[in-house]
């Protein structure tokens, strides 16, 4: 697949058969309109585009909406689209200038004029445009003038997969991790930087590697322990999460610590990939490290059960 980071960085193609969204959790609801797209440009013998923005639509119409959270970053979602076959991502700026664009200009200039699109696959819902005031039936309202193919993603099928990005966070948030990704149709995961903790874990026998986000808008677990894949370098381990404020030590800062079985590599200010497969248990206060050393000895047999039927 490739990516292209705005308009300018797109050479115009033939026959394009194309989509538009933010894709943001790329889950089973997103799977069926872009494998409809990569089928229809297989039978087409024609390139397939994703269209999508960056950052979220709403992130910069609604500057002053804090509890705005996104599922996966846009690094994390590339890599998720480039597992299903597309031929291009063209990742649009979007800024308010770009809002204002008209629902004709959006179609003629860039969809038609820049993309070189004549089939256009969209959702049932979709809007797109200055006040989403483009839709399907707008489209087929000017197809003519357009002369775009269209293919639209029917309510019944959207509504029979009954999954939608707002579900999944929700799901998220209730640390309803299995649930979560069932919907997704993957296992929801986050990729941090690995940064110098204050080696408590290390002095009990459970270092930890604490883990810094990217993007403050990323959508987290609630506190608490989990059993997790962790990527590192292409290899994969297991791992016990920990995320929350660490009580027994009287921790005030709020951390994503991750202890990786069986490794004892230097990663500091190296990348990790944290793949979620099931809560564990709620964080809580033990009183002394001797009965949170006992209980972190049971959360990692109870990780090492849960990951190895995963």
């Amino acid at each position: 697949m490739q990516v292209h980071y705005s308009l300018i960085d797109f050479i115009k193609l033939e026959h394009v058969v194309a989509t538009i969204g933010t894709f943001d959790g790329v889950h089973l609801g997103h799977q069926k309109i872009l494998s409809t797209l990569i089928s229809t440009a297989k039978l087409k013998s024609s390139p397939s585009v994703v269209i999508t923005f960056w950052p979220h639509p709403r992130q910069v119409l609604q500057p002053d909406n804090k509890s705005l959270k996104i599922l996966y970053t846009l690094p994390e979602r590339i890599e998720l689209l480039k597992d299903l076959g597309i031929d291009h991502l063209i990742v649009i700026p979007f800024d308010i200038a770009f809002s204002k664009t008209s629902s004709q200009d959006f179609v003629t200039k860039i969809i038609m004029e820049i993309i070189g699109a004549n089939t256009l696959i969209l959702g049932y819902d979709h809007r797109f445009g200055n006040n989403r005031s483009g839709s399907f039936e707008y489209l087929q309202t000017h197809a003519d003038s357009y002369g775009l193919t269209l293919i639209e993603i029917s309510r019944q099928d959207i509504d029979a997969v009954g999954i939608s990005s707002s579900r999944i966070r929700e799901a998220i948030a209730k640390g309803e991790i299995e649930e979560a990704n069932r919907l997704l149709g993957h296992s929801f995961h986050l990729t941090g930087k690995v940064i110098q903790g204050d080696m408590i874990g290390r002095k009990i026998g459970f270092p930890t590697a604490n883990v810094m986000l990217g993007d403050a808008h990323k959508t987290i677990p609630p506190d608490g322990v989990y059993a997790v894949w962790v990527t590192h370098a292409d290899i994969q381990y297991k791992g016990m999460m920990n995320i929350g404020y660490r009580p027994t030590v009287n921790g005030a800062i709020h951390r994503l610590e991750v202890h990786i079985l069986d490794f004892n590599l230097d990663i500091y200010d190296q990348e990790i990939k944290i793949t979620f497969k099931e809560k564990l248990r709620d964080e809580r206060k033990f009183e002394g490290l001797a009965l949170l050393m006992e209980q972190l000895q049971k959360d990692k047999l109870a990780t090492i059960s849960v990951l190895s039927h995963s």
